[in-house]
């Protein structure tokens, strides 16, 4: 579990209490129902109108992985390769049949009983470039969906407080009652601005570099099993790996190091 997203508005929102204490006022009189009901129900009612009904369900199906989602390990996915590769040079290809059987990724699992039932090479690859490009089209839209809230939000914030001051000039004749209507009044602005900031951009960042780092795994693993089943030497296709993901994702390990463990396998 990478846990970013939840210390991040944590921290953010803890600023804002934080502001609001030092400045000797209460924290509740930010908390008002009417405009908080007006802001996050409009906002969200204007997604879904933007939206088909199975987009916005997705969308917000996704928050908890956007929430809780381990950012993938590169480190993992290239060793789990070589020693696929290590397996069908002395074994054969037939051998990653049970592994197919035996891992949790549903992507590598098909692709190695492809790779198994003999399937060949170039449709194996548009196969899997067709499943990588559906992931990323789909995370695409959750994303938008939240990028779309975050533009929505301030903007039904100021309908909150136009709203709000439109009753203010009806009550003109009370002038001690103005300061705390007209305070209330942009507290609608304030949430708009807030939840935009604080929730629906930063859940729409997330979502998309989950997915960036998901489709880089994942296309990883597609270059790393079509050299499997063009019989790449381990070594080699350790480096060439390697080369293809960022050095602080990687460990620093060397050809040596490489060459020792292709001795004690064999």
């Amino acid at each position: 579990m990478d846990p970013s997203l939840i210390v991040g508005l944590v921290l953010a929102f803890g600023s804002v209490v934080a502001i609001v204490s030092m400045e000797g006022a209460s924290v509740t009189a930010l908390i008002l129902p009417p405009p908080m009901i007006l802001v996050f129900g409009a906002t969200i009612a204007v997604g879904l109108a933007g939206n088909t009904l199975k987009d916005t369900l997705r969308a917000f199906r996704a928050v908890p992985r956007a929430a809780t989602g381990r950012a993938p390990k590169p480190q993992e996915s290239i060793d789990k390769i070589i020693a696929l590769a290590e397996k069908a040079r002395a074994e054969g290809l037939l051998s990653l049949e049970a592994e197919a059987t035996d891992t949790k990724d549903p992507f590598l699992s098909r692709a190695l009983q492809n790779v198994a039932d003999g399937t060949d090479a170039e449709e194996l690859r548009i196969m899997m470039e067709d499943e990588i490009g559906t992931k990323s089209r789909a995370d695409h839209a959750d994303s938008k969906f939240f990028a779309a809230l975050g533009g929505y939000a301030p903007t039904m914030g100021i309908i909150g407080t136009v709203v709000s001051l439109t009753h203010v000039l009806e009550n003109l004749s009370d002038p001690t009652s103005l300061g705390p209507m007209i305070a209330s009044a942009f507290i609608a602005t304030l949430w708009g601005l807030l939840s935009a900031n604080f929730i629906w951009l930063p859940i729409s960042a997330r979502i998309t570099r989950l997915s960036e780092l998901e489709i880089e795994r994942m296309t990883l693993i597609m270059e790393g099993i079509l050299a499997v089943q063009g019989g790449a030497q381990p070594m080699l296709l350790a480096d060439r790996l390697r080369a293809m993901v960022p050095e602080h994702h990687v460990k620093d390990r060397g050809r040596a190091d490489a060459k020792e463990k292709m001795r004690a396998a064999a």
